[in-house]
């Protein structure tokens, strides 16, 4: 028994720790590898299916490509935009194509900072970052100074350092093989 308590009486008891919700995460997933939207849209799912507010920007994809996640995101109530004009390979005006992803920036960053989402994904924003479209030190801003409950995925090839740095979680995919370079174009159903 303490010294200093009276007999009879118990020691307090000591105050549980308050209720803390974990603070959000920061997704990047990299590398040559097929699957990095692919992973981001499973999350996807599963944050709809725990009544998340869901919002993805695709940085390269244009309104021309037509793919399956984006139907059934939409059908699913996920704010859907896409901010790119094609693959850069094919564009005829590589000037549009930025002024388009750094457009989609501003997008992106007004859904990070508005709180409404909890989930933001940002697809393909790595080449835009890599290539100066958008400015990398704005994002990892953004990304550091979001919402406590705004968790972020972000997807394309070559990762900037100061994004990996910033993430909790970077997966990167690693090509062993690809179809397409056996000549296979990518499929309905299997690749959008």
């Amino acid at each position: 028994m303490n010294e200093r308590m009276k007999p009879g009486t118990q020691p307090p008891v000591p105050a549980p720790p308050p209720a803390v919700r974990p603070r959000s995460l920061v997704l990047v997933n990299t590398g040559d590898g097929k699957g990095k939207s692919t992973a981001a849209f499973g999350v996807v799912l599963r944050a709809v299916a725990r009544g998340w507010g869901v919002c993805v920007i695709q940085f390269i994809k244009s309104d021309k490509w037509k793919v399956g996640e984006e139907k059934v995101g939409l059908q699913l109530g996920v704010t859907w935009l896409k901010g790119g004009d094609g693959f850069t390979w094919e564009s005829p005006d590589l000037d549009k194509s930025e002024g388009r992803a750094a457009a989609a920036w501003d997008l992106a960053a007004a859904a990070i900072a508005g709180g409404t989402y909890q989930l933001v994904v940002l697809d393909e924003i790595t080449y835009p970052m890599n290539w100066g479209w958008i400015d990398s030190a704005d994002v990892i801003d953004a990304i550091r100074t979001r919402p406590p409950h705004v968790n972020l995925i972000a997807t394309g090839r070559d990762a900037p350092q100061a994004l990996v740095a910033t993430a909790d979680t970077v997966t990167e995919m690693v090509k062993v093989r690809h179809a397409y370079d056996n000549g296979i174009r990518a499929r309905r159903g299997i690749d959008f």
